[in-house]
């Protein structure tokens, strides 16, 4: 029977596509229109019907919950990719904060939207520092041990000092938050 097999994995895999399709829409959808856009309109741009979006994703908190930990795998999975890519690791570790400058900067609405939930949220956060800290430390291990940075800054304190930086991002349109970032990284270089 691999006939049948092959249709079952097929919609597998299609099933699966639809759902990185709604995650990378819901996413876009979210930083131009907050967390609360139409799910009829967060479907037609992923080219699915409402039905697959609910199967996917039966409440909103879902969707939101389930974009924030997309983003955050997406930002942990290319520490070790641009390390391996860089010319230094300290190229590595800018890239990288860049990335996550991306991810701070466009979760405005949902962090608001999981307070709502404190467990969720907590959970979210925890997951947050779980996965992303130890690729942080990684980068700047690797910067630190090539000489390019202090060794005297934790994968926290830097990320924290980054997060601190983004929240008037989205609030001044006179405020540049990657521009104070870049002389935060700048900074970190050894003298």
């Amino acid at each position: 029977m691999p006939e049948s097999s092959a249709p079952a994995h097929r919609k597998r895999a299609d099933a699966r596509r639809n759902m990185e399709t709604l995650l990378d829409v819901a996413a876009a959808a979210f930083l131009t229109g907050g967390v609360h856009v139409p799910v009829r309109e967060i479907a037609a741009q992923a080219g699915v019907g409402v039905g697959t979006y609910y199967r996917h994703f039966p409440t909103r908190a879902d969707l939101v919950i389930a974009v924030y930990r997309h983003q955050i795998e997406a930002c942990a999975e290319a520490g070790p990719r641009l390390l391996a890519g860089s010319d230094t690791a300290h190229a590595a570790l800018a890239s990288w904060i860049d990335l996550f400058v991306d991810f701070l900067i466009t979760k405005h609405g949902l962090a608001e939207a999981l307070r709502s939930d404190d467990a969720t949220f907590q959970t979210l956060h925890a997951y947050f520092l779980e996965r992303l800290v130890p690729v942080c430390a990684d980068l700047l291990t690797a910067a630190a041990s090539a000489g390019e940075v202090r060794a005297d800054v934790t994968a926290y304190e830097l990320m924290r000092g980054v997060g601190n930086l983004c929240i008037g991002a989205n609030s001044d349109t006179g405020y540049d938050a990657r521009r104070l970032v870049s002389l935060l990284i700048g900074g970190l270089r050894q003298q």
